[in-house]
């Protein structure tokens, strides 16, 4: 559209260059020749307008079904002023030109100053209409050039003696001044190939008309380059990206080169062959072996590849745009090598991924998830007096899915945050409806993931949670993993010493994974720490590590804490941890995780001593 419209409009400056010479000196060139330019003149300029509104159209409505049908209405004005056009010769109703009295002009030539007043109109309100959904720089080149246009006709029309080649030049000029904003639009400032805006486009222009077409988009993924740009400074890190960019486009003549991202650049093949395609690969691969040289300063650069072929007609933007990072994403990660292809196998997971998110979404949404709950053993007094918390989703509509797929999902996308506060505001029910029906309970456990203690604001929105339930404080114990407190140790030092204020014990879920170190641990104020099933799985058979343990917890009963032996399944394994002393224990052996009214019962039966 934008190529139709540069040449519309220089073919109408270049025939009316020509029919006013043409005019002038009518006496010595044939008359059917002055005829023929100038119809050709008349019929361009006023569809000067129609154009641009095509262009307008197509640049608005580029996905949307209706645009075709605006399209063939838009086009009916304009083929009715050509036919009308065609019929000058014998009508003389919009110019003549004969050998006596030269250029006249007719009784309906305002015709032409309509039709094309009426196109710049139809852009203008198409352009207001839809304003919300156009990009601010493109909305003001859509709505400059109609207004300009129809201000240059204007004086045409009030000083008709004028040629109108100086409008057709100014139409040109707004034509390029287009055509170079668009090009800014498009186009990556700094590598000079176009961006990833530009990739979408065109993803979606070839998924939209031709699904049935093959293609394969290739993503180069530079690895740690923000280390070039922290040794170099950004101007020197800048020369690197252009240096990898234009290898990157010299490898294949005619490739498709996108500035995918800060680092990644995407390779578009449309119609190049396997072995071509394998061939790139793999001289980039060779490339990126060898050292990279920008001015005095010599770097090794390492990159990691995804790749994926369009082959079924019903991919959509968004799911081949989600393959291809993913693919980039696992080859970052190592579990693929430094090339990944993203196959059937790889999408088959990454569909399941997003049908994950989109159930945890809608049951963050409407706050559904199931609620486990664990009882806990008190050694000492042979009761269940605790229990931990445990989210579940096991009615879902691709069925049960196990907390160690969607948690890690939920972390990703920062939806583990809300659905901490559902769970905690559903183990506060679950505590109130315990002790409504009188069945002894001194606390349930909750866990929160690392990420929660940086949001602002944790220690009252915790306090706010528990006191709208009327929940006791004392009766929700937080505890959190080793990596939570390697990671953030001073916010749980600040969280925890804030919660004690309220009677809400912190513990320290998984104790012995390696994360963390007793002095890190004794300077937190803890009520519990849970020794992980590795540890409980160490001693036995091992005189040394059961004797390791058996010290850790005498320490930490030393400093006030209570300590829980968790993954206890077998009756070994029960007489060992009970021979350390600890305080408590989880796990298989006394109770598996159950639903809310089988917890309950299961609390009912047991509130008494079952040793």
């Amino acid at each position: 559209m934008f190529q139709g419209c540069l040449l519309v409009t220089f073919s109408a400056m270049f025939t009316n260059i020509v029919s006013t010479v043409m005019i002038y000196h009518c006496d010595t060139i044939p008359l059917w020749m002055t005829w023929f330019v100038t119809t050709v003149y008349f019929m361009l300029t006023p569809l000067m307008g129609l154009v641009y509104f095509l262009y307008s159209i197509s640049v608005i409505y580029s996905e949307d079904p209706a645009r075709k049908k605006i399209i063939g209405f838009g086009l009916i004005p304009g083929i009715l002023y050509s036919l009308f056009i065609l019929m000058n010769p014998f009508t003389k109703n919009i110019f003549d030109i004969n050998m006596a009295q030269g250029y006249v002009r007719g009784s309906l030539i305002e015709v032409t100053y309509i039709v094309f007043y009426a196109y710049c109109a139809a852009s203008i309100v198409t352009v207001l209409a839809n304003r919300k959904r156009i990009e601010r720089k493109i909305y003001r080149i859509l709505s400059t050039f109609p207004v300009l246009a129809v201000l240059v006709i204007i004086v045409q029309q009030i000083f008709p003696d004028i040629i109108l080649s100086g409008s057709a030049a100014t139409c040109a000029m707004l034509i390029i001044y287009l055509h170079l904003q668009n090009r800014q639009i498009s186009m990556d400032y700094l590598t000079n190939v176009p961006n990833r805006q530009e990739l979408l486009n065109m993803l979606s222009l070839m998924l939209n008309r031709h699904p049935e077409t093959q293609f394969t988009l290739v993503v180069v993924s530079l690895r740690e380059f923000r280390q070039i740009n922290n040794v170099c400074g950004q101007r020197i890190g800048d020369e690197f990206l252009k240096a990898v960019c234009e290898f990157l486009c010299s490898i294949v003549e005619g490739v498709n080169v996108y500035r995918f991202t800060g680092d990644e650049f995407a390779v578009l093949f449309t119609e190049e062959s396997d072995d071509v395609i394998e061939g790139y690969i793999t001289e980039v691969q060779r490339r990126m072996k060898q050292n990279w040289c920008v001015e005095s300063y010599q770097f090794n650069l390492s990159a990691v590849i995804g790749i994926i072929r369009h082959q079924a007609k019903d991919d959509t933007l968004e799911h081949m745009i989600n393959a291809i990072e993913y693919a980039v994403n696992q080859a970052k990660s190592g579990k693929c090598g430094q090339v990944c292809y993203c196959d059937e196998e790889m999408l088959r997971k990454l569909r399941r991924r997003q049908q994950i998110k989109q159930i945890l979404k809608e049951k963050l949404r409407d706050e559904s998830f199931e609620m486990y709950y664990q009882p806990i053993y008190s050694v000492h007094s042979g009761t269940f007096r605790y229990a931990e918390s445990l989210m579940r989703m096991n009615d879902t509509p691709i069925g049960p899915v196990y907390p160690s797929e969607f948690i890690p999902i939920a972390e990703e996308t920062g939806m583990i945050i809300d659905i901490t506060y559902v769970v905690l505001d559903k183990v506060c029910a679950f505590i109130n409806r315990l002790k409504s029906e009188h069945i002894p309970i001194d606390a349930v456990h909750v866990n929160f993931p690392a990420v929660q203690f940086s949001q602002p604001g944790l220690a009252g929105r915790v306090m706010d949670i528990i006191e709208k339930n009327g929940t006791p404080p004392s009766a929700v114990k937080i505890e959190f993993t080793e990596s939570t407190l390697a990671e953030k140790p001073q916010a749980v030092t600040d969280f925890a010493a804030e919660m004690k204020k309220f009677g809400i014990e912190m513990g320290l879920d998984d104790f012995g994974t390696g994360y963390s170190n007793f002095a890190m641990v004794i300077n937190i104020p803890f009520g519990t720490i849970k020794l992980d099933k590795s540890l409980v799985g160490a001693m036995i058979g091992s005189k040394n590590s059961a004797l390791g343990v058996k010290n850790i917890v005498r320490t930490f009963k030393e400093l006030g804490m209570k300590v829980v032996a968790e993954g206890v399944e077998t009756e070994e394994q029960k007489r060992m941890v009970e021979e350390i002393h600890v305080d408590q224990i989880q796990g298989f052996y006394y109770a598996k995780p159950m639903s809310e009214d089988e917890a309950e019962a299961f609390l009912r039966k047991n509130s008494r001593s079952v040793k």
